[in-house]
């Protein structure tokens, strides 16, 4: 290992020439030798520095363009040759391969050039980089004797470095710049497979809200479904659409006609009737209020009958598997309205497949997706009192609610000659009990009994209270994972209000 490495010469070609002066200078007051190319080394010149011709080290001129200029033997030797092996060292001199001890390389804007409305795909071809990866790999593979800079942001923790050790850089500082590189190089690459295998980029006027800029990325974007009708789909639609065909995916081999409504990804209220119609009256029955500007979806086709009910107030956008000729009219009598038609066979495939990923600071988590129900699938109850077929089927479809509602989450449902209903949904609250009461006094706010009503709750109650909130309000059977350390208290307060329970031993966190 060599701890510090002086700088004598530098390779520099970039496209971002942003603090590149700053840089140029500080390697110049420490007499370092300056190479670089094309329009590099025209910047460089036009701002007072001396500098080299790329092709004064090769022996040989840019070509073709530019496509080839750093694809060559003096330049990747330069980079490559292991500075404490003997033999690599008479080989360089034999060979006049002069050594390279600071790479500063950013690559052509390809992901820009793709974000870019107007750019062609010749545009976007040109702007593959091929030299500049090849040279970030060379000299990342070699951190032990050479140093790279991949993005001015890192420049002024070099210059600082440089600087205070008199023109040396130390082997920690090398190998941080040499990963920093490699993933540079990944993402770039990433981002060309994706050009390459229809990872579709669409920008969108902005993101969550208007100063955010924003695009969405994927190679499933016209697979599963497509745009009917409306202005383009924004930052949010995209999220509420997402959630709405998550959610109803839980619904696809179902007989029954199932119609939910999203706010901000999370379900205001879902039914199941004999037809959409139906469904969507006691869907929106549940919360009157919040339908206003939220997503619509059903697993069967959208009839004439329910356009015309939809008609009456304002959705954003409505998913369903087809359209009836005459509601698809109706439908498009407001410009600002999407319609989307999606596949049910495909959006059972795509909840299956793939990972959920989602952004935090400094990095990334991923996860499968959630699309198991239960462990315990039975569906027995753990108390005395038994639950009926049509109870079951109850239970089953405000889990499969709940698993789709921001934790801590509640779905109170009622059931009504076998088509259950929801009628009180309480999320994201803090904590367990006060979601329990948040969807009791919404049920009770639009007017519906909580009387004989069946729950579901997304993880186990962690005290009795939430459950006795349940029992309070009327409940006669709850769903939950069970788990908790409490769970004999909790099973105790069902038996003493004669409530069936079941546990079925998992839990659908939803953060």
């Amino acid at each position: 290992m060599i701890e510090n490495i002086t700088i004598k010469t530098a390779l520099l070609s970039v496209s971002d020439k942003s603090e590149l002066k700053k840089l140029a200078a500080a390697l110049v007051a420490h007499n370092v030798e300056l190479y670089s190319t094309g329009g590099t080394e025209k910047y460089l010149r036009e701002n007072g520095f001396v500098v080299k011709s790329i092709s004064e080290l090769t022996n040989f001129p840019e070509m073709m363009d530019g496509r080839v200029k750093t694809l060559h033997p003096t330049v990747h030797g330069g980079l490559l040759f292991r500075r404490d092996i003997g033999e690599h060292v008479i080989q360089a001199k034999e060979h006049q391969i002069k050594a390279i001890d600071l790479l500063v390389v950013n690559l052509y804007p390809f992901e820009e050039t793709v974000a870019k409305g107007g750019s062609t795909h010749e545009d976007i071809i040109e702007n593959i980089d091929i030299g500049g990866p090849a040279m970030l790999r060379s000299a990342a593979k070699n951190y032990d004797g050479v140093a790279l800079l991949t993005h001015p942001s890192q420049y002024y923790e070099f210059i600082e470095e440089f600087n205070q050790s008199n023109g040396l850089i130390s082997h920690a500082t090398r190998l941080k710049l040499a990963g920093a590189a490699f993933e540079n190089v990944a993402r770039y690459d990433k981002a060309i497979a994706d050009y390459f295998s229809n990872n579709k980029r669409i920008s969108l006027r902005y993101g969550e809200n208007p100063h955010q800029t924003a695009s969405v990325i994927g190679t499933s974007l016209d697979n599963f479904y497509h745009q009917l009708w409306g202005k383009e789909l924004s930052y949010n639609n995209y999220l509420d659409s997402s959630a709405s065909l998550s959610l109803i995916s839980e619904f696809v081999d179902s007989d029954k006609a199932v119609v939910g409504i999203i706010k901000h990804t999370n379900p205001c209220g879902m039914a199941e009737g004999n037809n959409v119609i139906e469904a969507f009256e006691k869907a929106f029955a549940t919360d009157t209020e919040s339908p206003f500007g939220g997503v619509l979806v059903m697993n069967k086709e959208c009839s004439e009958a329910l356009a015309v009910r939809i008609n009456e107030f304002f959705s954003e956008v409505i998913l369903a598997p087809s359209y009836h000729e005459k509601a698809l009219e109706l439908l498009k009598k407001k410009k600002d309205r999407r319609l989307l038609t999606y596949d049910l066979a495909e959006l059972k495939k795509q909840t299956v497949i793939g990972k959920d990923i989602r952004s935090i600071i400094g990095g990334i988590l991923e996860q499968d997706r959630d699309n198991q129900l239960f462990i315990n699938n039975d569906m027995k109850s753990v108390t005395v009192r038994p639950v009926s077929d049509i109870e079951r089927e109850g239970l089953l479809f405000a889990w499969k609610i709940c698993k789709h509602v921001k934790s801590n989450a509640i779905v109170y449902v009622q059931s009504d000659n076998g088509f259950a209903h929801t009628i009180g949904i309480g999320c994201g609250q803090t904590s367990r009990v006060a979601s329990s009461r948040l969807a009791v006094a919404n049920a009770k706010r639009f007017g519906h009994s909580t009387k004989g009503s069946l729950v579901a709750s997304d993880a186990f109650f962690p005290f009795a209270d939430g459950l006795i909130e349940a029992a309070d309000a009327g409940a006669i059977a709850v769903i939950e994972p069970g788990g908790s350390v409490r769970d004999n208290e909790v099973i105790r307060a069902a038996q003493e209000r004669n409530i069936s329970l079941i546990m079925t031993g998992m839990r659908h966190f939803k953060h």
